[in-house]
């Protein structure tokens, strides 16, 4: 006893041994409704309906059978979804132009779900590689290179048709410079900058783990890969970098993409812009991960793990393709 350490600083264990304690010991860690973001997939064809084979229950809507299946969410708790439009007969070309065409399915389904769920709070994904010929993010040079001006003028197009049709937050995932002021610019000329916000992908990597998503998608690039304009797996500098770029540029909230690989980055972004609402988009390959990681008790247990570490690293709303369980799980406890 005399070898101990029992000094104020090494005596723990009194301010945890018991389950309320332990809740103290865990401020902003805790998952409500309001932190958790549903990605969603929308078919053109209205009545469609498709399971993704790469991503246990998760499925592709046309917008009749998304909004039954939404206002059960909603019943349940559900404050908010991402939604990502796909196209299947619609033409795809070098310049994604059926993104924001009257065809495109977000720009239908927009005033339906404002609606039909009008307490929902509607994000829109913003990017060009799902209506390109080529898959890439921006537009693309004769030489195959990324056409930086016409990209950002291209995606600013987008974004405004999303507002213009009913979003109440356009996200861009793109990762082109500037593409934040040029969205913003166009909010503001048409007088919406006080009803759209805008969410940046700011921090988003070339990750191995967006494999599922590219499938359900069918959004992978024809020749070449994203490197070029998502950020090194290794680069914290130039992640710092992006996020006090697109502060600068107006963005509304920040995000980190990929979610538990990258918790240093969501903790350095939130210390160096704790003003700004922070979400991690817990990608497809980790909701794959974690869905093969045993039995239901178990896939649960480690969710939740892995929720609380996000909240604990700096996050204040966590996309995941598991909210429809998380929800679940949030009712049983209260």
């Amino acid at each position: 006893m005399e070898n101990l350490f029992l000094a104020p600083e090494h005596v723990l264990q009194g301010g945890y041994f018991q389950e309320t304690l332990r809740k103290l010991q865990e401020p902003n860690t805790s998952i409500e409704p309001h932190n958790l973001m549903y990605p969603v997939f929308l078919l053109e064809n209205e009545d469609g309906f498709q399971s993704v084979s790469s991503m246990p229950n998760v499925y592709r809507y046309g917008i009749n059978k998304l909004i039954p299946a939404l206002k059960e969410l909603v019943e349940k708790g559900l404050k908010s979804i991402l939604i990502f439009g796909i196209v299947e007969t619609l033409e795809k070309d070098a310049t994604g132009t059926n993104a924001d065409s009257p065809e495109n399915p977000v720009v239908k389904a927009l005033p339906n779900l404002r609606a039909a769920l009008p307490q929902l709070l509607l994000a829109v994904d913003v990017c060009l590689c799902p209506y390109t010929s080529h898959g890439h993010c921006g537009l693309l040079t004769d030489k195959g290179v990324i056409d930086h001006a016409n990209s950002v003028k291209r995606i600013s197009e987008v974004a405004l048709a999303y507002a213009k049709a009913g979003a109440h937050i356009v996200a861009p995932s793109d990762m082109m410079d500037n593409r934040i002021k040029g969205i913003k610019d166009a909010l503001v000329a048409n007088r919406l900058q006080n009803q759209v916000s805008v969410l940046s992908y700011s921090c988003k990597f070339a990750s191995s783990m967006y494999g599922p998503f590219r499938d359900t998608m069918k959004s992978s690039p024809m020749a070449g890969d994203r490197k070029c304009y998502q950020l090194p797996p290794g680069s914290a500098g130039l992640a710092m970098r992006a996020a006090c770029r697109d502060v600068a540029e107006g963005a509304d909230f920040l995000m980190v993409k990929p979610g538990l690989p990258y918790l240093d980055i969501v903790r350095q972004t939130k210390d160096k812009f704790p003003q700004h609402p922070l979400f991690i988009y817990q990608v497809s390959g980790e909701y794959a991960m974690i869905c093969r990681s045993g039995d239901d008790r178990e896939v649960e247990t480690i969710l939740m793990e892995t929720l609380t570490c996000m909240r604990r690293a700096g996050a204040d709303c966590i996309i995941t393709y598991f909210t429809p369980l998380i929800l679940s799980i949030i009712s049983r406890k209260h």
